[in-house]
């Protein structure tokens, strides 16, 4: 209980707190709504749950790093408990006889909460400072050629985690160290077992000394709440809640890495993609208040991993970095005309990205560096027309030929080979299913063999099918990563208007690759174009499993699948494939990076176009060696781009596995 000339100052010391937290926080708010778009509010019940579930299971954590997931664990739950036992303790300082439930189980059960959680908070901050600074565990730093705010290089990471650090730890040992000054001078509390060992520390001291002890505690441990209330915005334990408040107003997704249509139909619309911080979304903004620089994004990221200049989590700390700097301007109106690429990202790290979403996938507070990514490459391409050279062919190629390959050979030249007709769907208009064969199905010749094969499997399962044949054009997927996204829009009404005609839209539609997969049935919709479409391994999973395929069984080969970001991580697909497979009677060897958390073959984010950013390594060597490593002899996969490139790899190796899609080997195994 506090004295009245102690009430009188904590009050003041509340106010003072509570006006400068409004004022930051407020600044904070300001400086996200500065951003383009806007925060989604809607379905407001099934958006607070989701923000809900992300604190209840901060992030999903545990899915890597699991024992300093357990620790943050321990700390995130005491942490979020402490809100209670801080307004308790409140309550108990400022009204006279109050004692939270005092002599009830539910108030025994409070304080033991409170005594274990206490523990728990200490133990974790402690690891996770001595894994910080002790240890300096390697996931936590940036290499050097990766853009880094300098503050940041020179200790600025580190300084915030020690501030974080420390007020958590002092903040609890504290309030830990006050319940054992009471518990020594009222005797001992069976529902406090660790705070009872500690009062033990404090046997024999005075009646005054233990009063004061007591005091003292409880005046540090909240005053130290009122102190850093304010400095919130500007740490990264703002993560706490800004993590769940990001998950519960980010865009809703039909997949992963989806990315929101241009409307270049509106006049009004001056700048296409993001060159400044505000011409980012909201959402986006929102990211780097997030981010809690934990460098998960960057320890799953391909590029990072090869050497490349890309750190996805260093995109995240450049962000945080200028708005600190920036804190009070921006929120006063103050533009941000520093470019992206000048502060937030080298043009280098730009281009190196595989739009794998790895870094989307594992970060624990909903954070989206790979959709940043795909905003500056837009105003790369539609504002300022800087982007890699060989891009240009892949476009014109797109803009004149309806194919990146720039090919002007008939689409229906893989047919040649096969010993049945496939009919287009001027021949077959009442098909059942419609094979998109893609541009890579069609005109690479590694792919075609897979497209023969998908039609085998079609033609032998007595399914009703067509193609489109000549009339069907490049997806735009390409395009549209390579940040193009007027040639992807033109490209996409285009294959709408064919689909619709050619009645797609009422029947299923089956594709070998994930790019075409992804564009036509979870994009197209923004554009008016709905449509049913599976990927070939759930098509052929369905078919072996309602016995219209008939397999030997017996192959007994050794199999290891790689599984196509745009098709297991992007599009949670990973048990189609496997089951095939395994019905086939292969023996499946897993990687130790599969399903979703596969490892990219290199290809995406129009990567297959262009030169690889310079590195210390090839992603796909980098997966090759990977597949390897499982004493598999077959790698197969399941998309044309990662057959290209483990078609490449394996050459480079001398050959060293046969590298087969899903559709060759259950061929085989026919």
């Amino acid at each position: 209980m506090l004295s009245p000339t102690e009430k009188i100052l904590f009050t003041l010391l509340v106010v003072i707190s509570l006006t400068a937290t409004y004022n930051t926080f407020g600044n904070m708010f300001k400086i996200i709504l500065r951003g383009q778009g806007k925060l989604r509010f809607d379905n407001f019940g099934k958006r607070a749950w989701e923000g809900l579930m992300a604190l209840a299971t901060q992030g999903r954590i545990f899915r890597h790093r699991k024992i300093s997931s357990l620790f943050h664990y321990g700390v995130a739950y005491g942490f979020i408990f402490y809100g209670l036992v801080n307004l308790i303790d409140v309550l108990e300082g400022l009204i006279p006889g109050f004692y939270f439930l005092e002599g009830t189980t539910i108030g025994g059960i409070y304080r033991l909460l409170a005594d274990i959680f206490s523990v728990l908070v200490i133990i974790g901050v402690a690891y996770f400072l001595i894994r910080r600074f002790a240890a300096n565990d390697p996931v936590l730093s940036v290499r050097e050629n990766v853009k880094l705010d300098p503050k940041a290089r020179k200790g600025g990471v580190w300084q915030d985690s020690l501030v974080v650090g420390m007020f958590i730890l002092f903040h609890v040992g504290f309030r830990f160290t006050g319940a054992s000054f009471a518990i020594a001078q009222h005797g001992s509390d069976p529902w406090q077992p660790f705070a009872n060992l500690l009062a033990n520390v404090w046997a024999g001291a005075s009646p005054f000394a233990l009063n004061f002890g007591f005091h003292a505690s409880w005046w540090l441990a909240l005053g130290l709440i009122l102190f850093f209330l304010p400095y919130f915005p500007y740490t990264k334990h703002a993560h706490l809640f800004m993590g769940p408040f990001n998950f519960m107003t980010r865009p809703e997704r039909t997949y992963l890495g989806q990315m929101q249509t241009l409307d270049f139909e509106d006049e009004s619309i001056e700048q296409f993609g993001a060159a400044t911080l505000f011409d980012l979304d909201q959402t986006s903004i929102t990211d780097a208040f997030a981010c809690i620089m934990c460098n998960r994004c960057q320890q799953v990221c391909p590029a990072y991993n090869t050497g490349k200049e890309l750190s996805p989590a260093a995109l995240e700390v450049n962000k945080r970095y200028y708005l600190r700097d920036n804190m009070n301007g921006f929120a006063n109106g103050a533009a941000a005309d520093t470019p992206l690429l000048d502060f937030a990202i080298s043009e280098s790290a730009v281009w190196a990205c595989t739009t794998c979403g790895a870094c989307v996938d594992i970060c624990p507070v909903g954070n989206e560096p790979m959709i940043d990514i795909m905003h500056i490459r837009r105003d790369q391409v539609l504002m300022a027309s800087a982007f890699p050279d060989e891009l240009k062919g892949a476009f014109v190629g797109m803009e004149r030929t309806g194919n990146p390959w720039q090919s002007t050979e008939s689409r229906m030249e893989w047919t040649k080979p096969l010993d049945f007709p496939v009919p287009t769907v001027e021949e077959n208009p009442d098909y059942d299913y419609l094979l998109w064969v893609g541009c890579a199905g069609a005109f690479n010749p590694e792919s075609q063999e897979t497209t023969r094969a998908v039609a085998t499997i079609l033609h032998e399962a007595g399914l009703n099918f067509a193609v489109l044949g000549d009339a069907e054009m490049c997806t735009g997927d390409s395009a549209r990563r390579a940040g193009n996204e007027y040639l992807y829009y033109e490209m996409a009404l285009g294959n709408i208007e064919t689909l619709n005609a050619a009645g797609a839209d009422k029947k299923r539609i089956v594709t070998s690759c994930p790019h075409c997969f992804t564009t036509i049935g979870k994009e197209y919709g923004e554009l008016g174009g709905h449509y049913d479409v599976f990927h070939h391994t759930q098509l052929i999973a369905d078919l072996v499993g309602k016995g219209k395929l008939k397999l030997n069984g017996k192959k007994l080969e050794k199999v290891t699948f790689h599984d196509p970001c745009y098709l297991g991580r992007h599009n949670g697909i990973v048990d189609a494939p496997r089951d095939a497979l395994a019905k086939a009677g292969f023996t499946l060897l897993e990687m130790g990076r599969s399903g979703t958390d596969s490892f990219c073959c290199g290809a995406g984010g129009a990567q297959m176009w262009k030169e690889e950013e310079h590195g210390t390594e090839a992603v796909s060597l980098n997966r090759f060696a990977e597949a390897q490593k499982t004493g598999a002899d077959t790698l197969a996969v399941g998309c044309p781009f990662c057959g290209t490139m483990m078609h490449d790899a394996n050459r480079e190796h001398g050959e060293a596995m046969q590298v087969k899609d899903v559709a060759q080997l259950i061929v085989d195994a026919m």
